[in-house]
């Protein structure tokens, strides 16, 4: 069984889609480790709101904040220091979706970062959405991955299509596509159902 972590290029790029989505596709169950904020309707609770299948199985985040800032400052908020080492994948013998806080370089702590995370067996999916700026933001998270030895399975794009972009980021980063969605107006578990169809087979091309 593997894990796939989702990170993106900033906060609200749809990694929270893209983790039901990948879910969807696998049947894999699901794990955030550290939600900050909107505690009465978490991404856990969407992504189990969106998915069909019966067999993914959501499990309990590590820490659970109440205000939505970076993790380190809402844990500071509250009194707490979030402790990496009390942060342990769910056991399960299913293929699991681990989605990130915000970025890569989001601090969790004083010293310790979402990068401080993941381990070198993570397929990490790296979600990019078209905005000024994106360019560098997803080339710049890229590299971060790889300089670190941290294995980056592919990107999927947020959004609607910007050849340019996504053309440039394929090239200079030499990266796998894995897809992109469009902008949907809503998202429901018939979106979340088309979207694991059409990058099924590229994600199981990444087990």
């Amino acid at each position: 069984m593997h894990k796939y972590f989702i990170t993106g290029i900033g906060t609200d790029v749809g990694k929270t889609v893209v983790s039901a989505i990948v879910a969807e596709a696998l049947e894999a169950d699901y794990w955030k480790p550290v939600q900050a904020g909107e505690l009465e309707h978490t991404d856990a609770d969407r992504v189990k709101g969106w998915i069909s299948n019966k067999v993914s199985k959501i499990h309990p985040c590590s820490y659970a904040l109440k205000t939505p800032m970076s993790p380190h400052a809402a844990a500071s908020l509250e009194g707490i220091e979030i402790d990496p080492g009390k942060i342990r994948a769910p056991l399960t013998k299913n293929n699991l979706v681990i989605e990130g806080a915000g970025g890569l370089l989001v601090p969790i702590n004083d010293v310790n970062t979402m990068l401080d995370l993941l381990h070198k067996d993570y397929r990490v999916i790296v979600v990019s959405r078209h905005y000024l700026g994106s360019i560098n933001h997803t080339l710049l998270t890229l590299n971060e991955l790889r300089r670190n030895g941290i294995q980056v399975a592919g990107v999927i794009f947020n959004g609607d299509e910007h050849t340019s972009t996504e053309s440039i980021i394929e090239k200079q980063a030499r990266v796998n596509v894995i897809g992109r969605i469009d902008q949907e107006p809503l998202i429901d578990k018939a979106v979340i159902r088309k979207y694991a169809a059409k990058f099924k087979p590229q994600i199981e091309l990444l087990s």
